[in-house]
């Protein structure tokens, strides 16, 4: 019995090491072509994936979590400079020396270190299909915030899902040239990104089958519930990433 109770304490030891700290917070299962994607909803921009074996982080922040009890990370995916979205102490803590960072110029000058997309550009990184989509603000007055053609969105492929991560972005007409969009994540709160109104917009120029807002700051949530409570094209899932 006393052995028995050794090896369960060194299998869950092991266990908690291996999982880490993703298991306190929501996460959800998107079936695909290549097997199950899971998604951790750390909080803000901060998202990690799991699929076929990798970890894949976007806009890691210190703030929301203790990434030194994560994962280490496979491929990191940088939206831009603002340091809710670029904090080089979690890019170190979940990196390695074969660790992937996908970033725009500006994060680069940062880190000096990773692969630097641009708005437009396509690559295949850690077998991973990735598109750089462009990411700024319309709305007159607030430009300076998100300037056209700095910052990056992301359209990632996992097996024969295509899941667009925005970035910190208003309702662009760009997204209308997107095609086959399974899972978006949209920014919602002004001014820096979008209002609920822009989040539909952008949905109806998307179509995503399933939404997640995330980014959202203090913006009501029921507002984005209301407007879209007849589509049935979307799936809109709340999660905790305030």
């Amino acid at each position: 019995m006393k052995n028995l109770v050794l090896i369960s304490a060194f299998t869950f030891a092991f266990f908690s090491a291996v999982n880490g700290q993703p298991d306190k917070y929501q996460s959800d299962v998107i079936k695909t072509s290549a097997g199950d994607l899971k998604i951790y909803f750390i909080g803000h921009a901060s998202l990690m994936f799991e699929f076929d074996g990798k970890n894949i982080y976007t806009d890691p922040w210190s703030k929301l979590a203790d990434y030194t009890k994560f994962p280490k990370a496979d491929l990191i995916l940088i939206t831009h400079q603002h340091p809710d979205h670029l904090d080089p102490e979690a890019v170190k803590a979940i990196s390695t020396k074969e660790t992937q960072i996908v970033e725009t110029k500006s994060v680069y000058d940062v880190l000096a270190q990773g692969t630097v997309m641009k708005n437009g550009d396509k690559k295949t990184v850690d077998g991973f299909e990735i598109e750089a989509v462009p990411a700024y603000n319309t709305t007159k007055g607030r430009e300076m915030y998100h300037p056209k053609d700095r910052d990056n969105g992301y359209i990632v492929t996992f097996g024969n899902k295509r899941v667009y991560i925005a970035g910190d972005t208003e309702d662009i007409p760009e997204m209308s040239t997107f095609k086959n969009i399974d899972i978006a994540f949209l920014p919602m709160n002004q001014p820096y990104t979008m209002t609920p109104e822009q989040v539909v917009h952008a949905v109806h120029m998307i179509h995503p089958k399933i939404l997640y807002p995330y980014h959202m700051g203090d913006t009501d949530v029921s507002k984005l519930k209301a407007l879209l409570a007849n589509d049935k094209n979307v799936d809109l899932r709340i999660r905790k990433l305030q």
